[in-house]
């Protein structure tokens, strides 16, 4: 095919026999580079976020754009990049993302308002989106099938590390330099990139024809369905859902968008998402899995360092550091990972994977009001195994479904279906967090009443330590009650948790049977096992 001669043209991709060349390495090295960049800039504003409020003026409900913008515009570019690498040719558009992503880094850092700010993240995404599913395209077209599990490895490792690190180094840059540092550093992380793609990615024409002739239904259905979705995903717990207008609205939007990708599939010669992939099983697969995982590994994210600075009063930076304990075991098993995806069948490597997450969400659910940094030692340990032998042989899975010059299509969906899970994941999480707690603070007050016996047991033990601290019978009565009050919503915040961490090990659960589906590839002739198509 015409396509498939220019985007492996594009990506520089000659035939490699046995082992890629310094040059290939270069590409890979860039294209990882690229990604971990955007993959860290997702969550590294988390934690400095008050500081970045405070700065420019913005409330608790406006600051959270700062976060929705990035993710909104970077999950509408993920599957544009297939078709714009085809457009300008891989080195050009990747070239252009990165002298861009820094200009938008710079604004970011700059910023007085929180327009400036907004408008700077959406750029941010924009452009960061593009580097995540053109990385594994450079690894899939300049790696030998030989070499294919280690240039799927560094990129799983990254994708998983970018937002595990994210908060730590925002939070202590916010800390210990200026929040605008956590926009600065992308200045020679950038600069660093436009070597390396320099050197090691060929020099292409651009193809406009690919532009004029381009789905523009499916563009524009992709545009406005995508990030109309993540905005009702992210905002619509905090707006009640559709009891809000704007809810309501971009609800309606993105459904138009939809309507005009499903339109696409029939009208347009070449989808700009070619959901027709979907029609493998093997595929389609992969893609609820990684969806379901996207979603836990949002979650958890999400989850953990909620409880930590809930229950155990953790600030954002020792939070941080128990988050990273998930990313020990990725470095561990780096150097035997590539082994394992070339002799060990993917179905069991998945199917352990989740077995080993699940686990980890099961011995979150017996914490307590008590529970500490030290009690997610070994869930996030057990996590960061999960993580690395579910979404490793997923990633290549991915690839082995589809033919070589479907490559750079199915990249784009399998990394959109994994950030669409992901915010998925958390709106389901935050209504589940809203309404059981709400249920176990109405339950709790039922049983634990003035007329009952422990109610009254509290009160009086409690009353008593106040007056003997201040000796006012009336102010002691009264923090007795607020203690009360306290404990309640404490235990009540508790038991929810719990509930979140067993609904996703119950979800990871479901999806199991899927894994049975993946495909292995089979070797060339006279080669070993490889771990890709």
């Amino acid at each position: 095919m015409a396509d498939a001669a220019s985007q492996a043209g594009a990506a520089g991709a000659p035939a490699h026999p046995e082992r890629a060349h310094a040059s290939d390495w270069v590409a890979v090295a860039a294209g990882s580079l690229g990604a971990l960049m955007a993959t860290l800039d997702i969550s590294i504003t988390n934690s400095a976020l008050p500081q970045i409020q405070g700065s420019v003026g913005a409330t608790g409900t406006e600051g959270t754009w700062i976060s929705t913008g990035y993710l909104m515009s970077e999950i509408v570019m993920i599957p544009l990049a297939a078709w714009l690498t085809r457009v300008f040719g891989l080195r050009n558009f990747l070239l252009t993302n990165a002298a861009l992503f820094m200009a938008f880094s710079m604004i970011c850092g700059a910023s007085h308002s929180l327009q400036w700010m907004i408008i700077g993240r959406v750029g941010q995404g924009f452009t960061g989106g593009a580097m995540i599913p053109t990385a594994q395209t450079i690894i899939r077209t300049r790696l030998p099938r030989t070499q294919l599990a280690v240039g799927m490895t560094i990129f799983g490792l990254i994708v998983l590390l970018g937002p595990l690190l994210g908060p730590v180094l925002g939070g202590w840059l916010a800390e210990n330099v200026s929040w605008k540092w956590c926009f600065f550093i992308n200045l020679p992380v950038c600069l660093a990139l436009v070597s390396l793609l320099m050197a090691g990615l060929p020099s292409s024409p651009p193809h406009w024809h690919e532009f004029i002739n381009a789905d523009w239904v499916g563009i524009v259905g992709l545009s406005i369905g995508l990030s109309s979705l993540t905005l009702v995903l992210e905002e619509g717990q905090r707006e009640q859902w559709f009891e809000s207008t704007e809810i309501v609205m971009f609800s309606a939007v993105a459904l138009l968008g939809f309507v005009l990708i499903g339109i696409s599939q029939f009208v347009a010669a070449k989808p700009i998402i070619r959901l027709s992939l979907l029609r493998n099983a093997r595929y389609a697969s992969v893609i609820v899995i990684v969806s379901a995982v996207g979603a836990a590994i949002y979650g958890i994210s999400y989850l953990v360092p909620q409880f930590l600075s809930l229950i155990s009063g953790y600030n954002a930076e020792q939070a941080g550091n128990i988050m990273l304990l998930s990313g020990a075991p990725a470095f561990l098993m780096m150097p035997v990972l590539p082994r394992l995806l070339n002799k060990v069948d993917f179905r069991l490597m998945v199917v352990g994977g989740l077995g080993f997450y699940i686990v980890s969400c099961f011995l979150d659910t017996g914490l307590t009001a008590q529970s500490t940094g030290h009690d997610f030692v070994w869930s996030q340990l057990l996590r960061g195994v999960g993580q690395m032998l579910a979404m490793m042989p997923l990633n290549q899975a991915s690839m082995a479904a589809v033919s070589r010059e479907d490559s750079a299509d199915a990249a784009g969906l399998y990394n959109m279906a994994r950030n669409l899970g992901g915010s998925m994941g958390l709106a389901v999480i935050g209504v589940v967090i809203d309404r059981r707690n709400a249920f176990h603070i109405a339950t709790l007050r039922e049983s634990v009443t003035a007329n009952s016996l422990i109610g009254q047991e509290r009160m009086a033990g409690g009353a008593a330590t106040w007056l003997a601290r201040t000796g006012d019978a009336a102010y002691a009565k009264m923090q007795a009650l607020a203690q009360l009050a306290g404990q309640i919503q404490q235990q009540a915040a508790v038991m929810t948790f719990s509930e979140t961490f067993y609904l996703l090990a119950i979800a990871l659960l479901t999806c199991m049977p899927l894994a049975l589906l993946l495909r292995r590839p089979a070797p060339q002739p006279g080669s070993p096992p490889s771990a890709g198509h």
